[in-house]
């Protein structure tokens, strides 16, 4: 994420806490996200519109009364604020546009799931989900397949999460599967928990191991990846018996890979070279 990038998401989000900040909490949070959801849908499938929101040769105002004009009536006044507040920023493409929006409709599902009390719930599941789809190859097909009909896809989530899961996890997995931008569900989601992380000023470590950690052998690798990021560390435990020992941990790009099997892949090479 460049700095431009970063700057002109700032901007957006600010627009969305200025709705969250004077609500009162009298707006339903999960309808805010909908209807910014729909406006990234409509970013996205609309090139014309997308250029015309995404143009940096008009002033950010143009482009906000543009919005104006076409979404008044079409959603609620705090969603219009948020998706004004979005397209009056600077961005360096439509797909950058199409992010941002889609961004800011996940944060507000994840602000209604923490005003709830369940955004840890929310953030678990969207792992567990994400997991399976990544292991599960006719899941991933039936779920990236972009010219599956959007109730179909949105049908086969709800059959697959609604009874357990938060109703805020049904929906997120229902955008990621519909998608905007193209995008592999199983990295949407990656994305969605990177921000439900965000919200609680956390980072989120996968840490791979062949066998359950203890809850004491959790913590105390939650505690040392602390110290070292200077902020809350969420663990996210995969079990994986082929990496025969040790753990490999991953936060965000970075990777630390102490298990047995890499280091014998390690030494495989070595002794090959």
């Amino acid at each position: 994420m460049d700095s431009a990038y970063r700057r002109s998401l700032h901007g957006a989000r600010e627009g969305l806490q200025e709705v969250l900040q004077h609500d009162g909490g009298a707006i339903d949070t999960s309808r805010l996200g909908e209807e910014l959801w729909a406006v990234a849908r409509l970013v996205d499938s609309n090139a014309v519109l997308a250029r015309t929101l995404a143009d940096p040769s008009r002033e950010g105002s143009e482009r906000a009364a543009i919005a104006q004009r076409l979404l008044s009536g079409k959603i609620g006044a705090g969603a219009l604020h948020a998706a004004k507040a979005t397209v009056s920023q600077r961005w360096s493409g439509v797909t950058d546009l199409a992010t941002a929006l889609e961004r800011v409709s996940v944060e507000a599902q994840l602000v209604h799931a923490q005003r709830a009390g369940r955004l840890d719930q929310v953030e678990d599941e969207l792992f567990r989900f994400s997991r399976i789809v990544e292991s599960t190859p006719d899941l991933q097909s039936a779920l990236g397949d972009r010219r599956a009909p959007v109730e179909a896809k949105r049908s086969l989530v709800g059959r697959l999460l609604s009874v357990k899961a938060a109703p805020e996890t049904v929906t997120l997995v229902e955008q990621a599967a519909v998608g905007v931008r193209g995008s592999r569900v199983e990295r949407t989601l990656t994305a969605y928990i990177e921000q439900a992380a965000e919200l609680q000023d956390q980072v989120t470590a996968v840490v791979t191991t062949a066998v359950p950690l203890r809850p004491d052998q959790e913590e105390s690798l939650r505690s040392t990846l602390s110290r070292q990021y200077g902020r809350a560390v969420r663990t996210n435990v995969v079990i994986d018996p082929d990496v025969v020992g040790g753990i490999r941990v991953e936060i965000g790009d970075e990777v630390i890979d102490g298990t047995v099997s890499h280091r014998l892949d390690q030494a495989r090479r070595l002794m090959a070279g």
